[in-house]
């Protein structure tokens, strides 16, 4: 059997020429043991047929092995030959033949080096894809925290203007104002709670005192 790949010829035909020879070698072979099955048993009811026949059908096995290694041996000679003219002449695309699907190359020849440089760019730009992809998924999630601030802050600014409605709708005008002066109330009774605890506390020492 052939020891080269002949990839070419697989890459044409779909499988390599070893392994269709042997698919067909061992496709005779199968035909050669069933063949001497055939003819031992042809012998056997021959013999049966004559009266007084001495041969026990041991000694026809054993004459059916030593016919069939003789066959063998003669037909893996001419299988060897078949074999070799097949490879060279049948299952073989002469090295000047290009097939259709690699005519590419010859219209774009690329040395191993320059075949090398193309691969680290490839490798490059794939690094960049991958980094740009990257952030983009960071500007995405920035966006989706972007767009929270700003509902957030929309519904503040809805709530200032309902402020600012229910001012308008008690005779203030400015909100602004409006919150000034709800500021400086809020201080005066704040500092009118001091003063009343406070002056709690002063008569609650005269009544101990007292």
């Amino acid at each position: 059997m052939s020891v080269d790949p002949m990839a070419y010829e697989a890459q044409f035909f779909g499988f390599t020429p070893q392994t269709c020879m042997l698919r067909v070698y061992i496709a005779f072979q199968d035909y050669l043991f069933e063949m001497m099955l055939v003819v031992e048993g042809v012998i056997l009811k021959k013999l049966d047929a004559i009266p007084g026949c001495q041969i026990s059908p041991s000694q026809i096995r054993k004459c059916t092995e030593k016919f069939l290694l003789f066959m063998k041996d003669h037909f893996d000679k001419l299988f060897g030959r078949m074999e070799e003219v097949l490879l060279q002449l049948v299952l073989n695309i002469p090295k000047n033949v290009l097939l259709p699907e690699d005519r590419v190359h010859e219209q774009y020849p690329y040395s191993k080096e320059e075949f090398q440089a193309l691969q680290e760019e490839l490798q490059q730009l794939q690094q960049q894809c991958r980094a740009e992809a990257a952030a983009g998924e960071a500007l995405r999630a920035e966006l989706e925290e972007q767009k929270a601030v700003m509902g957030e802050l929309e519904k503040i600014l809805q709530c200032f203007n309902g402020l600012e409605n229910i001012c308008r709708e008690h005779g203030t005008g400015n909100f602004k104002e409006s919150f000034a002066f709800l500021t400086q109330n809020s201080k005066k009774l704040q500092d009118a709670l001091k003063e009343v605890e406070e002056k709690s506390k002063k008569m609650e020492q005269r009544d101990e005192n007292a």
